[in-house]
């Protein structure tokens, strides 16, 4: 039995402000601070992983 192997989820930018609910600004922003992790393929395009994008948000601490 050959195994499959998951392949990572890639988004584009616009797609990463829709689902963040982010300007498209702030998501270069953070590509540009170290936060969020980029690819680029080709010349223009840049490319987030999902996975990636979801371990850039942090919990914040409740006053309990």
């Amino acid at each position: 039995m050959t195994r499959r192997r998951d392949l990572p989820v890639y988004v584009s930018l616009e797609e990463a402000a829709e689902m963040m609910s982010l300007s498209t600004r702030t998501i270069r922003r953070r590509i540009s601070d170290g936060t969020i992790p980029a690819y680029q393929c080709g010349r223009r395009s840049i490319r987030l992983r999902l996975d990636e994008l979801e371990a850039a948000l942090r919990r914040i601490p409740t006053a309990r």
